[in-house]
């Protein structure tokens, strides 16, 4: 097992899958990541399915749900560069347990309401934005520099496995407990989740006292260093708009399969299980092919690829006939794509990034790429009412071409390797 007293020259020959605290700390996400799977399709299954909610209610759920990246994103940043990012993450899971249980308890007293879902979604938003900014920041602390990458490919692949597993295992759970039921699984997994953080050691060291600054003082470094570097600033551009047309398109997909076109929710469970599969593929493949392109050129060939493949959601509404393996088709290839870009640009700005800086780089790339996702949610809602949930879709496939651009028209194409930390960043 590695320990923190090795120096980092031996850790780094190590593999992972020696380094038992690694493991751990690994294990706990991977549970966590299912049970949000069959959360994520619990809760709008209940909403359209039990409580009958329009496509408003549906965006304005959808907003709710990641509302508070755009309201609480920036200074949870600063907040969490002067706390333990591990301690931060146990809190929020306990957090999201306690809310999640919620809600089959007032299913069962008869009580539950549309308004009820958007109060658990927007709590569960908000500990989600403390866990994830911890998430992507906590990572250097656990492993050795030249191992980021390794663990970021390791725990991207597990998260798509259980995308994978997720959702089947959710609808078949749905449709024999029911949606509220279903989501007890959830409550478990977050809790296992919290012991196993419980029981992961890092190496990160408390700020010092003379390392602190107001807080719009601290809000506002984040934010300079992350526009301030031209590679960073280009991809914040790309992924914030392809969320944007992201968001647009999907906030509407369980009223599109389970209406419009006529899906069980176990045949939702299962597309959406077999999509995931493509997120797996990209996990285990992005290491070749960066390999095969360079780490600089993968991020727009999959910029490109995601924004081709967008059209084939509305497009299955056409064809109702061979709709289901035109949506496997774009999911798979979608999720193939959004892996191999994460895992780069994540990477690399774990990488490029001081250490004082990681929570409020990530809090600050989060407020301006999930940011835009409760403003989409609700004009998807606001859309989907005007023009149709498929008229809507087709908005957001076109939106996905001018999300590439950022990347497609910036200097990646000149390039084989992002920069390192100390290296001059290119303009």
């Amino acid at each position: 097992m590695t320990t923190r007293h090795e120096p980092e020259e031996t850790q780094a020959r190590r593999s992972l899958w020696r380094d038992g605290n690694f493991l751990t700390f690994w294990g706990g996400q991977t549970l966590a990541q299912a049970g949000t799977q069959i959360t994520e399709l619990a809760i709008p299954v209940l909403a359209v399915v039990l409580l009958n909610a329009t496509e408003l209610q549906v965006g304005f759920l959808n907003a709710a749900a990641v509302a508070a990246f755009l309201v609480v994103g920036l200074p949870a940043g600063a907040w969490i560069d002067r706390m333990r990012k591990r301690r931060v993450m146990i809190t929020a899971d306990l957090v999201r347990a306690v809310a999640l249980s919620l809600l089959p308890l007032l299913w069962w007293l008869d009580v539950l309401a549309m308004w009820q879902l958007y109060a658990v979604a927007l709590v569960l938003g908000i500990a989600t934005v403390f866990f994830d900014v911890s998430y992507q920041s906590v990572i250097p602390s656990l492993v050795p520099g030249r191992q980021i990458a390794e663990a970021n490919g390791k725990l991207e692949a597990t998260r798509e496995l259980a995308n994978i597993g997720g959702p089947a295992v959710g609808g078949w759970l749905v449709g024999i407990l029911t949606a509220p039921l279903a989501i007890l699984a959830t409550v478990g997994t977050y809790l296992v989740s919290a012991v196993a953080l419980l029981l992961t050691r890092d190496t990160e060291e408390p700020r010092a006292g003379d390392d602190k600054a107001p807080i719009m003082k601290e809000i506002g470094e984040g934010l300079s260093w992350v526009f301030g570097n031209p590679l960073l600033r280009r991809i914040v551009g790309t992924t914030a708009v392809s969320n944007l047309f992201n968001t647009l398109s999907f906030t509407m997909l369980p009223i599109f399969l389970l209406r419009t076109l006529g899906f069980s929710v176990e045949t939702m469970g299962v597309l959406l299980s077999l999509g995931a599969i493509g997120g797996l593929v990209g996990a285990v493949a992005t290491p070749h092919i960066v390999k095969l392109l360079g780490e600089a050129r993968s991020i727009p060939v999959s910029a490109i690829v995601l924004a081709l493949v967008a059209v084939l959601l509305p497009l299955a509404a056409s064809f109702p006939d061979v709709a289901f393996p035109l949506l496997v088709a774009q999911l798979f290839i979608g999720n193939v794509a959004i892996l191999a870009y994460n895992i780069t640009q994540v990477t690399f700005r774990q990488r490029v990034t001081p250490k004082r800086l990681l929570g409020r780089m990530n809090a600050s790339v989060r407020f301006c790429v999930w940011g835009v996702m409760p403003i989409a949610a609700l004009a998807s809602g606001l859309l989907a009412s005007a023009i149709g949930v498929v008229g809507t879709m087709w908005v957001g496939a076109a939106g996905q071409l001018l999300a590439a651009l950022f990347v497609v028209t910036g200097p990646f194409w000149k390039m084989s390797e992002l920069p390192d930390a100390d290296a001059r960043m290119g303009a």
